[in-house]
Protein backbone atom coordinates (compact mmCIF):
# COMPACT_ATOMS: atom_id res chain seq x y z
CA UNK A 1 0.00 0.00 0.00
CA UNK A 2 1.26 3.17 -0.65
CA UNK A 3 -0.05 6.57 0.47
CA UNK A 4 0.98 9.95 -1.39
CA UNK A 5 0.53 13.11 0.68
CA UNK A 6 0.57 16.38 -0.75
CA UNK A 7 1.98 19.15 0.97
CA UNK A 8 1.85 22.36 -0.12
CA UNK A 9 3.88 24.78 1.28
CA UNK A 10 3.93 29.06 1.58
CA UNK A 11 7.35 30.69 1.25
CA UNK A 12 6.98 33.97 1.89
CA UNK A 13 8.88 36.15 -0.56
CA UNK A 14 10.61 39.24 0.25
CA UNK A 15 7.87 40.83 -2.05
CA UNK A 16 5.16 38.85 -0.12
CA UNK A 17 5.63 40.65 3.19
CA UNK A 18 6.62 43.80 2.04
CA UNK A 19 10.48 44.28 3.20
CA UNK A 20 11.94 45.14 0.11
CA UNK A 21 10.28 49.12 1.19
CA UNK A 22 12.81 48.96 4.36
CA UNK A 23 15.94 50.37 3.66
CA UNK A 24 19.05 50.99 4.96
CA UNK A 25 20.78 54.33 5.88
CA UNK A 26 24.47 54.20 5.29
CA UNK A 27 26.91 56.16 6.83
CA UNK A 28 30.45 56.02 5.55
CA UNK A 29 34.34 56.59 6.92
CA UNK A 30 35.78 59.55 5.65
CA UNK A 31 39.64 61.34 6.52
CA UNK A 32 37.48 64.53 7.56
CA UNK A 33 35.41 64.16 9.83
CA UNK A 34 35.77 63.62 13.85
CA UNK A 35 34.52 61.18 15.63
CA UNK A 36 32.77 63.58 17.91
CA UNK A 37 31.57 65.68 14.96
CA UNK A 38 29.36 62.00 13.72
CA UNK A 39 28.93 61.18 17.14
CA UNK A 40 26.84 64.57 17.39
CA UNK A 41 25.38 64.71 14.21
CA UNK A 42 23.45 61.19 14.71
CA UNK A 43 22.44 62.60 17.92
CA UNK A 44 20.99 65.51 16.40
CA UNK A 45 19.92 64.29 12.97
CA UNK A 46 19.00 60.60 13.53
CA UNK A 47 17.71 61.02 17.26
CA UNK A 48 20.05 58.08 18.93
CA UNK A 49 20.94 57.75 22.47
CA UNK A 50 24.80 58.78 22.73
CA UNK A 51 25.98 55.25 23.55
CA UNK A 52 24.52 54.77 20.26
CA UNK A 53 26.05 57.05 18.37
CA UNK A 54 29.16 56.16 19.07
CA UNK A 55 28.83 52.56 18.51
CA UNK A 56 27.90 53.31 15.24
CA UNK A 57 30.88 55.97 14.97
CA UNK A 58 33.25 52.94 15.93
CA UNK A 59 31.45 50.74 13.25
CA UNK A 60 32.03 53.50 11.10
CA UNK A 61 35.57 54.22 11.39
CA UNK A 62 36.84 50.39 11.33
CA UNK A 63 34.26 48.69 8.89
CA UNK A 64 34.19 51.84 7.15
CA UNK A 65 30.51 51.90 6.92
CA UNK A 66 27.48 50.99 9.27
CA UNK A 67 24.18 50.94 8.87
CA UNK A 68 22.75 53.80 10.95
CA UNK A 69 18.54 53.79 10.62
CA UNK A 70 16.02 51.03 8.90
CA UNK A 71 12.91 51.98 7.53
CA UNK A 72 11.54 53.04 4.22
CA UNK A 73 12.79 55.80 1.42
CA UNK A 74 10.43 58.58 2.62
CA UNK A 75 11.62 58.53 6.02
CA UNK A 76 15.07 58.20 5.34
CA UNK A 77 15.22 60.71 2.95
CA UNK A 78 15.46 63.68 5.48
CA UNK A 79 17.90 62.05 7.51
CA UNK A 80 20.63 61.28 4.68
CA UNK A 81 19.89 65.10 3.85
CA UNK A 82 20.53 66.14 7.54
CA UNK A 83 23.45 63.93 7.56
CA UNK A 84 25.19 64.84 4.05
CA UNK A 85 24.41 68.43 5.04
CA UNK A 86 26.97 68.08 7.96
CA UNK A 87 29.60 66.92 5.45
CA UNK A 88 29.33 63.27 6.50
CA UNK A 89 28.51 61.10 3.29
CA UNK A 90 25.71 59.01 3.62
CA UNK A 91 23.16 56.92 1.03
CA UNK A 92 19.93 54.92 1.34
CA UNK A 93 20.47 51.22 0.36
Amino acid sequence: MSTEIDIEEEIKTDEDIGSESVRDLMVYNDDFNTFDHVINTLVKVCKHDVHQAEQCTFLIHYKGKCSVKKGDYDELKPLREGITSAGIKASIV
